[in-house]
């Protein structure tokens, strides 16, 4: 029987706004998939990023150029050829596994291991802000156990101060969007270890990070922007303690599961993390996360609302997904 597939742009407005050192955002935008057969449904959501060169427009016509092998019933491996890393790509392998899940009656977490799936522990994000207002955020989010903090300006010392002064009983991971420098690296690192600092991500541009290989890590390092499928891993190693493994970079749960089990092959810490989208997006990433040192997967919290059904969070504990949300 053929597949049907469609594609549809959908808009959450974000609580508040979204601020890291790149620019602020209001609403999250995300791409839906559906892919139908044999009476079965299967979905995938991802966010396009303009840090990578992504657009809403340019996603959707990458997806729609897949259309006729999707219909002709491309399967996970082969799409890892017939596209590269990205949100486009993501979308269609999520929507693929959800419907096998549909179509076969057996869960994703079955099919990767992870069954029974349990709840996990995610870091909250704060927006980037000037450092009393990040203490405000901070202070009224001082009972969650893990939070990421978005930093990447000029007074980033005086934002770690504020932050680890109001949440003191929080672990803090320091997210610097490539904001740092060659010049600043050093000292930032040092003040971020006195005051606690669990975990810095991306604190240098992606291809401008070999420093990172000559100086010492009082706190541990983590990959994002650097780091998006496993074909990257072998040059970080030296440079990175960790590596930020997101679906909407590796083109999907398939490429993501290949990410992970190289990284730990070469020694590296996992974290799984997220854009800003909703609960359908974060869905494959938690079954992912089970094992992971780090997990990022407050995207629907940020939002002012998400989409029914939803993840269930519960504080910072996010349940896995009921199998009719997506698996």
């Amino acid at each position: 029987m053929a597949r049907v597939i469609s594609v549809e742009m959908e808009r959450f407005p974000i609580a508040g706004t979204f601020t890291i050192s790149r620019g602020s955002k209001t609403e999250a935008e995300v791409i839906i998939v559906t892919i139908a057969e044999g009476g079965r449904s299967g979905r995938g959501e991802c966010v396009p990023y303009k840090r990578y060169g992504e657009t809403m427009e340019g996603v959707r016509a990458a997806i729609e150029a897949m259309r006729g092998p999707i219909v002709a019933g491309i399967g996970r491996a082969a799409l890892l050829t017939a596209m590269p890393a990205g949100a486009a790509r993501n979308a269609i392998d999520c929507a693929l596994w959800d419907l096998e899940a549909k179509l076969t009656g057996a869960p994703v977490a079955a099919a990767i291991g992870v069954l029974p799936a349990r709840p996990l522990e995610t870091a909250y994000t704060l927006s980037l802000a000037e450092p009393e207002a990040m203490a405000a955020q901070a202070r009224a989010n001082a009972t969650r156990p893990l939070l990421k903090v978005k930093i990447g300006g000029d007074n980033d010392m005086a934002r770690i101060r504020a932050v680890t002064q109001a949440a003191p009983e929080s672990r803090i991971i320091l997210d610097a969007n490539e904001g740092w420098t060659d010049q600043n690296i050093e000292t930032n690192l040092g003040f971020a270890a006195r005051h606690g600092i669990a975990l810095v991500e991306q604190p240098l541009p992606a291809g401008k990070d070999g420093i990172l290989r000559r100086i010492t890590h009082p706190v541990p390092i983590c990959a994002d922007e650097s780091v998006h499928a496993a074909k990257d891993l072998d040059a970080l190693v030296g440079l990175y303690d960790a590596v930020n493994i997101k679906l909407d970079k590796s083109g999907g749960l398939t490429e993501a599961l290949k990410l992970r089990d190289r990284a730990r092959e070469l020694g590296f810490g996992i974290m799984v993390g997220c854009m800003v989208g909703t609960s359908l997006a974060m869905a494959p990433a938690v079954l992912l996360a089970q094992d992971a040192d780090f997990v990022d997967l407050d995207g629907p919290l940020l939002l002012a609302r998400d989409r029914e059904p939803g993840l269930v969070y519960q504080g910072s504990l996010v349940s896995p997904p009921d199998r009719v949300l997506w698996g």
